[in-house]
């Protein structure tokens, strides 16, 4: 299929990776599950599929579903925007609207639907008789299963659109595979293959020609693979590593500590901390700052008490003292401003004492997504682009200690030991909450919930 633009012809096998040029236009497959590691192209080849069709004389339209709304605009509706100007189509051939969120092509009246299944009423009004649904897209299908209802869900998403639809109907599923493979999505397509009507293609960065992706990110992959082989090939090339018990298992006592110098602080504007607060449990602020000049996040110091270990539990009033204190101290040895404070969001009481005896630092509830927060930090260390302090020592103690729960992880789940882990988890807010702002230090990694 070619479109012309400008007199210039546009031809579709230019725009996809020669491992989907045999099945692009596939209907003889109703499940067809496309998996990769970062830069795959799978994203593109979604969006080009889904324009291709409803620019297809024949009547039929196309639905676009993540698990939620809120990720669709940035994702595969943008994604779907560029796909027409890469196909060279007249944007005036087309309607495109955000509310509600759909791209119709005028010619054909065959429209684009895009969804989320956040609840029962989300695809009501997409079923019209005289152009049916004949390609469903469900993205990010790792989400379908971690907060969805994950086989059954898939099912009753089939079952809504498949009715009265002979001739034509595909289900593409787009995800990269997760770490563990026991996790649900990988057993859900461990026995999808074994369908004959089901196919799955697998790609990675080495299946799409050099100057598509730039020197530049091919660099990032081999300077992960050389860092932390394991990282690189779940990342990168989309296999399934499996989880190890120990969270931080790449954290390395030789590499990862780091004391900072006069000299260092020069480089730094202002310090950051993550607070994670209990009231038997320990309470801890850990500080960091981001080193322009070596392009790292690097540890400054560490507030530790633990009501549990000296039997005397102190209130939040006496913690924001304490903060207080050490924040003042901080200031007075490097020189550098404490600007962000990123508190565990149950701690309210304490968020309040602090902002009523600091007011000059910015107090922010930390973001509490467990998994993503972890990914992150392993990626700052799997680069080597977080480092602490010798004067963390909690921290450095907990990082041989922080794991996963075995058992949980025989079953596919990611749950971390509530455990060793007050440290671990004021550095997660930390990295969350100045995520913005260090992603920009990491090599092109990619990541559509970075924002």
């Amino acid at each position: 299929m070619t479109y012309q633009k400008q007199k210039k012809i546009v031809k579709l096998s230019d725009l996809i990776i020669p491992k989907y040029h045999a099945n692009f236009n596939d209907t003889m497959h109703t499940h067809q599950i496309y998996t990769s590691g970062r830069a795959g192209t799978k994203s593109s080849r979604g969006a080009l599929r889904a324009v291709k069709r409803i620019v297809t004389p024949k009547p039929g339209s196309v639905v676009i579903m993540r698990k939620f709304h809120n990720k669709l605009k940035k994702t595969v509706f943008a994604e779907c925007k560029r796909a027409i100007n890469r196909l060279g189509i007249p944007k005036n051939k087309f309607k495109i609207t955000v509310s509600p969120m759909q791209i119709t092509y005028l010619p054909t009246g065959n429209t684009i639907y895009f969804t989320g299944n956040d609840s029962i009423d989300d695809t009501k009004g997409m079923i019209d008789e005289d152009r049916p649904i004949v390609l469903v897209e469900l993205d990010e299908l790792t989400e379908f299963f971690d907060k969805g209802d994950g086989e059954d869900e898939l099912q009753n998403i089939e079952a809504t659109f498949i009715r009265g639809n002979d001739e034509e109907f595909v289900m593409e599923y787009y995800f990269n595979p997760p770490k563990n493979p026991k996790a649900p999505v990988m057993e859900w397509l461990n026995k999808m293959i074994l369908r004959e009507d089901c196919i799955r293609i697998h790609t990675d960065y080495r299946d799409v020609p050099e100057s598509w992706l730039g020197k530049k990110l091919i660099a990032s992959a081999k300077i992960l693979e050389k860092l932390d082989e394991k990282m690189y090939k779940w990342l990168w090339l989309g296999l399934c590593i499996g989880i190890d018990e120990l969270i931080y298992y790449m954290f390395n006592e030789d590499i990862h500590i780091k004391e900072c110098s006069k000299e260092d602080y020069k480089n730094m504007k202002e310090i950051n901390i993550g607070v994670d607060y209990g009231q038997m449990n320990a309470t801890t602020y850990e500080a960091f700052a981001i080193d322009y000049k070596e392009i790292c996040v690097r540890g400054i110091d560490e507030y530790y008490y633990s009501g549990r270990d000296t039997g005397k539990q102190k209130s939040p009033s006496d913690y924001a003292k304490d903060f207080k204190y050490f924040k003042e101290k901080l200031e007075e040895e490097t020189g550098l401003k404490v600007t962000y404070v990123f508190i565990d969001p149950s701690a309210k009481g304490l968020q309040e004492e602090i902002r009523r005896i600091c007011p000059e630092v910015i107090v922010k509830d930390a973001k509490n997504d467990v998994a993503l927060g972890i990914s992150r930090v392993q990626k700052m260390l799997s680069f080597q682009r977080l480092f602490i302090s010798p004067k963390q020592k909690h921290l450095k103690e907990e990082m041989y200690m922080y794991g996963y729960d075995p058992d949980l992880l025989d079953k596919g789940k990611e749950v971390p030991i509530k455990q060793n882990d007050h440290c671990e988890d004021a550095t997660r807010y930390l990295v969350m909450g100045i995520w913005k702002f260090i992603k920009l230090l990491l090599p092109m990694i990619g990541d559509d919930k970075d924002d």
